[in-house]
């Protein structure tokens, strides 16, 4: 990814002075979907390499749900993020200058995508969604991609009633890390939270939800069992806010697009496991999330 931005290096360069002058600080933003100090832990190397790079102070803010990050983005407060594809649909839908879709996560295989995984308590005798009726059900929250606006059409689909008449109950739990937390403790009967489905299961698969629950370890693996699989869904995207000067936006999606190369371990913890690179996106990537976003009333 050595000459990702080059172009536009160059036609930014004479601009750069001033603009990196006119910045005095820069705000990044992290999903939920895992308590917040691990977050923090994760993406404490990222923070500092942005702030090297950049010069002026950097910092990293945690809210506790995901809309708490796209109102940062849409509000000007906060300058990047890693998105899911219906956070981003969401920023796109309520003002479509606000944020540039700039790089994706890039799996082992080469996809550029990641699924929704249903799963139970491996002694609770469900093995298919089917099985999971008349259960407790266990969604992320409403702007995930994973973790609801694709499971939730998939699922209704599949059993052909509203899925709160095929589930006792569905919830949300408030993240992906919840969700896994709830079904393995044996409070909500299944759930789903999302992964690159590559690898082995007990090691949580190579990245996702369940191998940073496992890495954690606040989850064993071999304790839940898979029970459903959606679709393959786009990789969210690293965003960066549109009105920031054009040399800063290049050069932290130079550092992102650089980070398996230089620094490995900082880009499993910003990847969320194993991945073989960050690499460019456009926004028609997402023109599917953004239409069923739409549908979806959300």
């Amino acid at each position: 990814m050595k000459s990702l931005i080059a172009a536009l290096a160059a036609s930014t360069a004479l601009s750069g002075a001033v603009s990196a002058q006119e910045l005095t600080a820069f705000n990044i933003g992290i999903l939920g979907g895992e308590n917040a100090q691990d977050r923090m832990t994760s993406n404490e190397c990222y923070r500092a390499a942005i702030e090297a790079e950049l010069g002026v102070p950097v910092k990293v803010f945690t809210p506790a749900d995901y809309d708490g990050v796209i109102q940062g983005l849409l509000g000007g407060t906060l300058d990047m993020a890693w998105l899911g594809a219906s956070a981003y649909a969401k920023i796109y839908l309520t003002d479509p200058e606000a944020v540039e879709v700039r790089l994706t996560k890039q799996n082992g295989d080469g996809s550029t995508g990641y699924y929704s995984i249903g799963f139970a308590r491996t002694d609770s005798g469900i093995t298919t969604l089917e099985e999971a009726k008349g259960k407790t059900f266990a969604f992320a929250e409403p702007n995930s991609t994973s973790g609801y606006l694709i499971p939730a059409v998939e699922m209704m689909e599949q059993v052909g009633m509203p899925l709160e008449e095929f589930f006792s109950e569905v919830k949300f739990s408030g993240g992906h890390e919840q969700s896994i937390v709830a079904v393995a403790n044996g409070d909500t009967g299944a759930g789903v939270a999302w992964s690159d489905g590559l690898g082995n299961w007990e090691d949580g698969y190579n990245s996702g939800a369940f191998r940073k629950a496992a890495d954690a370890g606040l989850v064993d693996m071999n304790d839940i069992v898979e029970i459903w699989r959606s679709s393959l869904i786009p990789e969210g995207p690293m965003v960066v806010r549109k009105a920031l000067p054009a040399d800063i936006k290049d050069k932290v999606t130079q550092l992102t697009a650089d980070l398996h190369e230089t620094d490995k371990e900082c880009a499993y913890g910003v990847a969320a496991g194993e991945a073989k690179d960050f690499v460019p996106v456009t926004h028609e990537a997402f023109n599917t999330i953004v239409e069923a976003r739409k549908l979806s009333g959300q």
